[in-house]
């Protein structure tokens, strides 16, 4: 009796071994930096050798300060550097801060040039009417719920209009003054809501004081002693 050898995997489809996948190695490159790891993008602390919140800032007033002179010059104003000028001023890190001198200085400088372009066109820059004018500054200040801040902010404008000399009426000079502290004051609010950026981390001391505990400890007689304990 003879038997037939059987063949296996006849009719069936041929079965491939698992082997394993095989990268091409890119010609040139040394095994060794094949196997090293990205490099990974240089944070700005190790670019520039300080903090990332000081850079931003840095940058954001930058640029407030050159669009606050551009649009100055676009509108034709004559002294264009007092809107960078306040912008400097009133440019803060968060967008509540910015609104509140702003505020304050914007109060100030309206105040500060109807004041001054009222006196300087009725009665001329004298030093007795120049005295009475920063005292009734500080009054109306204080009549509009400003604090100190826009009573200074008000009394630059005032000795600007009145006591600069130039060829123009005052009340040109005074809308000037206006309009290039408006335009200062409108392009910081306008970044510091498009461009926001976290609050300033609070200043580390320099001084590393050790903190102490002190404890009374007293005795069944009566007597006591205070013990300090340090970390």
């Amino acid at each position: 009796m003879t038997t037939e050898p059987s063949v296996e995997g006849v009719g069936s489809e041929p079965r491939l071994e698992s082997a394993s996948v095989v990268k091409p190695k890119l010609s040139g490159q040394p095994e060794e930096l094949s196997a090293l790891p990205a490099r990974q993008p240089m944070p700005i602390e190790s670019a520039t050798g300080m903090p990332r919140h000081v850079v931003v800032h840095s940058v954001r007033t930058a640029v407030a300060a050159m669009v606050s002179l551009v649009v100055a010059r676009l509108f034709g104003l004559p002294e264009a550097y007092w809107a960078p000028i306040t912008t400097l001023v009133i440019t803060q890190s968060s967008l509540r801060e910015t609104l509140s001198v702003s505020w304050h200085r914007f109060i100030g400088t309206a105040l500060g040039a109807l004041v001054g372009a009222i006196v300087a066109s009725q009665i001329g820059a004298k030093v007795v009417a120049f005295g009475a004018c920063v005292l009734i500054l500080g009054l109306l200040c204080a009549l509009a719920g400003s604090d100190r801040t826009a009573y200074r902010f008000g009394g630059v404008t005032l000795a600007i209009v009145l006591l600069v000399p130039r060829t123009n009426s005052a009340w040109h000079i005074a809308f000037h003054r206006f309009a290039e502290v408006s335009i200062g004051i409108g392009v910081a609010l306008v970044l510091t809501m498009l461009w926001r950026e976290s609050e300033d981390p609070p200043a580390r001391s320099s001084c590393h004081c050790s903190r102490s505990s002190t404890t009374r400890v007293e005795r069944p007689d009566g007597k006591s002693w205070t013990v300090t304990s340090r970390p």
